[in-house]
């Protein structure tokens, strides 16, 4: 069957906490739904700010193969003739073939909310569907608190149902806005309107209980063939139904059509898109599109998963643009190494004992605070070690920092290092914004003339955990750093109760990991640690 996808990430989305799009964001999020299949998209509330009337004004020059960009609003107010509602004014001009308008459901609210009686309140909602049916407008009825209104007052939820239905709305979209109704009385309300109603019958979950999608889909199971909701779960207070989740279930386990299935694979990329987009991170362990959705790291899981995916994987990662992780931590077995190693033609160049001691190496590291997960730079330096053992660039005979401050003046760090390489001894002294950057002037001053290269090699993100706090001061620390030579990027950890310490550790595993991509550059070793990188 098929089932309509409405999505409300660039209207509901932005009114969740940290959630904000530029207009050029929007235009972009608009193609890149268009281009996924999305049905309708709703593009925000053209009467209620200058962002979103910009934003319809631009939209008219899109030019989309498949959705239908969709305009927000309410009911007229009631003290305004409908065809003199600035609100209403703005849906129409707003120039979109469909506008999305809600209008109040719940008999509290109308008495509370809107301070007029349940009369007044049908003929808000009848005149406003009936002018802009008249204006030429496909129009999806938001009715706002359905759920609760019906739980409350059933006879006077479903008038309200009536009077949108008769003035000609196309869509009847029954909206749990509070996100407090359970799975059970949401599916018994749903069915009774899909008996008492012909018509495309909507869905629009908040996730307050932990249930929007579980709602959304069951819904559908009780009649509705429209759901609504947000890319990655976006929405006020804890959410909307996450849209990706909801499309991905249909598909792939109850049989429907939404986007279809050779649209499937653009799902994660879509979530990652918007996402950067939004500035945030997209979580990890967010269900189908996540970076841990299919990643396994029990040395059981692994051993299984090489036999057959299927054990440990309720879908195909690919069916949604997704792919298979192996992690490599304390809680590997040789299974894990073996995979990465197998996965990219390196099994034969290590012998058994050479792939024992990697694991041993990782499992102490892991034991020792380092986080091999989220540090797939220091990862790659361990096989390239194993591989290649007794291949040394340099050894660090000392360094020394020391910052002075006082007064009201800044303070100033000088930094000095000794190492040692091939072509002698070599000692760097250099002042610094901070302790570290002055360690990292003085490394890159050694090295420069003997390896160049690693002038491309520079800082991204940086990032200092306490492992221990029950200590205090003294607390063991991970300092997790983030870089780039402009081609990849990669992450390396160092871990000490010192942290200039654990940086320093974090900043020569950089430095040798570029050094020996330099020196040997095989692209198996690359795709060993690859599926670390991919999707950050």
């Amino acid at each position: 069957m098929k089932i309509f996808t409405f999505d409300t990430t660039l209207r509901d989305g932005t009114q969740g906490e940290s959630v904000s799009f530029s207009v050029e964001d929007k235009l972009l999020i608009v193609q890149k739904l268009d281009e996924l299949g999305i049905d309708y998209i709703e593009g925000g509330w053209p009467g209620s700010n200058p962002k979103d009337k910009e934003f319809f004004t631009l939209a008219r020059s899109l030019t989309l193969q498949h959705a239908r960009l969709t305009a927000f609003g309410s009911t007229r107010f009631a003290k305004n003739p409908v065809g003199e509602d600035r609100n209403v004014l703005a849906l129409v001009d707003a120039g979109t073939p469909v506008v999305s308008i809600f209008g109040k459901t719940w008999d509290l609210h109308v008495r509370r909310a809107l301070g007029i009686t349940e009369e007044e309140n049908l003929r808000l909602i009848s005149e406003t569907v009936r002018y802009l049916k008249d204006h030429g407008k496909e129009v999806v009825y938001d009715a706002e608190h359905f759920f609760d209104g019906y739980a409350a007052n059933p006879t006077y939820a479903l008038r309200t149902l009536e009077a949108a239905r008769q003035s000609g709305a196309d869509v009847l979209c029954l909206c749990d806005t509070n996100g407090g109704t359970v799975t059970g009385r949401l599916v018994d309300a749903v069915g009774d309107v899909r008996r008492r109603f012909d018509g495309v019958i909507g869905i629009h979950t908040h996730n307050d209980s932990d249930l929007a999608v579980a709602n959304t889909v069951a819904a559908v199971e009780a009649g509705a063939t429209h759901v609504q909701g947000c890319m990655n779960g976006y929405g006020e207070r804890c959410g909307n139904a996450n849209l990706a989740s909801v499309i991905a279930n249909l598909e792939l386990k109850m049989g429907h059509t939404t986007i279809g299935r050779d649209k499937l694979a653009g799902l994660a990329g879509a979530c990652r898109f918007i996402a950067e987009l939004a500035n945030l991170p997209l979580p990890s362990d967010q269900p189908f599109v996540g970076k841990s959705a299919f990643a396994h790291k029990g040395g059981v899981h692994v051993s299984a998963v090489l036999k057959d995916s299927s054990t440990y994987e309720h879908v195909a990662p690919e069916t949604v643009g997704n792919r298979q992780r192996v992690l490599v931590s304390d809680l590997a077995g040789r299974g894990n190494i073996m995979y990465k190693l197998k996965q990219h033609g390196l099994a034969g160049r290590l012998t058994e004992d050479a792939r024992r001691e990697l694991l041993e190496r990782i499992k102490q590291m892991e034991y020792e605070g380092y986080e091999l997960e989220a540090a797939e730079g220091t990862f790659e330096l361990l096989v390239r070690e194993a591989l290649t053992p007794g291949l040394q660039f340099f050894e660090v005979d000392s360094y020394e920092v020391a910052t002075r401050a006082g007064g009201v003046g800044p303070s100033h760090t000088t930094a000095t290092v000794t190492l040692r390489a091939q072509d002698g001894v070599h000692s760097a002294t250099a002042v610094g914004h901070g302790p570290f950057n002055a360690l990292h002037l003085c490394l890159r001053k050694c090295l420069a003339k003997l390896y160049p290269q690693i002038a491309e090699v520079r800082l991204t993100d940086y990032k200092v955990r306490v492992l221990d706090s029950h200590k205090g001061t003294a607390a063991k620390v991970r300092v997790l750093i983030e870089w780039s030579d402009h081609k990849k990027s990669w992450s390396t950890v160092g871990v000490s109760d010192n942290v200039i310490e654990a940086s320093w550790k974090a900043l020569v595993d950089a430095i040798r990991l570029e050094l020996s991509r330099l020196t040997d550059e095989d692209p198996s070793v690359a795709r060993v640690v690859e599926d670390y990188c991919w999707g950050v």
